[in-house]
């Protein structure tokens, strides 16, 4: 057995994410509509900002608000509302980088971290954000396992790195060329991701390189569950897997997949071999094939996904209908299968604003008579194994 294990830490663009987080993960992260780098993420407001916080701490979670975009002089007034907001809400700590932003934090007494966007690569910058009050520094994506150890060692300031998710083109995700593309910033929370198009040579001469369209510059998705041990043994204080945008059945898997090999890893009984089939699971869900990122040296080609520029999986999760009612003595549901049927055996996912449920369908019944599937435009009952609520959508979880 060893001490304590690192924070393991969920994305979540939703409740229905931090439902799905809950059972794994230490904390979650979250952005409010703006001022956060995914701009185009509602599901969290700041109307339902004090429920949402509420529900995180009544999980056992840490709730951490992203306010990591570039900031004008028109924005400041709207930041320093959004943070008094996240003060009255009791959030745990707010994710910047701007001096602007740092400067409201202090004022209310949040605790604040250094977000990735700052770049922090090494040991002096790290101290520089101490000495400001940071209580906790995320490192920039590009530094390797030996660099990340060394700030460790020299800095009295919690440090987190990225386990999991994409990478950007661009240094700690400071890009410009959505900017210039489509007049998007990325540095704003409205990256268009030119970088995942599939792009040609042409000389300035008009030749063409006979290439047939690549991803040149589409990175692959940083993986490092083998490498648990190494991370754990490194002494950073916490473990941050990437991906606001990805659906509840993302998170869920991603958070309960590290916390089995962190589990393992406590336990004394971690293993390579059995890390490679959890990796093959992470394959289950959203990803643009894995590599190691940086931890290990700089990547050649063989971090570039040349040939997938979105998601490489090859399970699909297919939209069947919805939930009509919900029978708690029984933990029964009804469904209106609206767009497909479905089969005894089949994995199915349930979301909802407050809801979070995959399991597989052990029997199916109409009218009281039990069947093997049911069939586009019926109304089934099944067991569920947690509550549901109407409305809530149902999902087929297929290869």
């Amino acid at each position: 057995m060893i001490g304590k294990l690192p924070e393991l830490m969920s994305p979540v663009k939703d409740f229905s994410g931090l439902i799905a987080a809950s059972p794994y993960a230490d904390a979650v992260y979250f952005g409010v509509a703006d001022y956060n780098l995914r701009a185009n993420s509602q599901g969290i407001t700041i109307e339902n900002l004090v429920d949402f916080v509420s529900l995180c701490h009544e999980k056992g979670l840490k709730a951490y608000m992203t306010v990591n975009s570039t900031l004008y002089d028109p924005d400041i007034p709207k930041v320093k509302s959004l943070i008094e907001n996240a003060k009255r809400a009791e959030v745990d700590a707010l994710i910047v980088w701007d001096p602007a932003a740092i400067r409201q934090a202090k004022e209310v007494g949040l605790d604040f971290f250094i977000s990735t966007q700052a770049n922090v690569s090494n040991s002096e910058a790290a101290q520089f954000y101490a000495d400001l009050g940071a209580k906790r520094v995320i490192l920039a994506r590009e530094m390797s396992l030996e660099q990340i150890k060394k700030v460790v060692s020299d800095v009295d300031v919690e440090v987190e790195v990225f386990v999991h998710g994409a990478m950007c083109l661009a240094l700690s995700g400071r890009c410009v060329l959505s900017g210039f593309y489509s007049s998007s910033s990325a540095n704003r929370g409205a990256c268009s991701q030119p970088c995942r198009r599939k792009w040609r040579i042409i000389d300035d001469e008009k030749n063409i390189l006979e290439t047939d369209g690549k991803n040149y510059l589409s990175p692959k998705d940083i993986c490092m569950i083998e490498y648990i041990p190494e991370l754990i043994e490194s002494g950073v204080h916490s473990f941050k897997i990437e991906g606001r945008q990805r659906d509840s059945r993302y998170v869920s898997e991603t958070a309960r997949l590290y916390r089995k090999a962190m589990e393992a890893y406590s336990e004394g009984r971690f293993l390579k071999r059995e890390a490679t089939y959890w990796k093959e699971d992470l394959r289950r869900v959203y990803n643009r094939d894995f590599s190691t990122g940086f931890y290990f040296g700089e990547p050649g080609k063989e971090g570039i996904n040349f040939n997938v520029s979105g998601n490489a999986s090859t399970i699909k999760k297919l939209q069947v209908g919805k939930v009509t009612h919900y029978y708690p003595k029984s933990g029964a549901a009804s469904l209106r299968l609206i767009h497909r049927g479905l089969s005894v055996g089949d994995e199915i996912v349930i979301e909802g604003q407050t809801t979070y449920l995959n399991q597989k369908i052990s029997s199916i019944e109409v009218e009281g008579e039990s069947i093997e599937k049911g069939l586009r435009g019926e109304e089934i009952g099944l067991k569920v194994n947690e509550r549901v609520r109407e409305g809530d959508e149902v999902f087929l979880i297929t290869d």
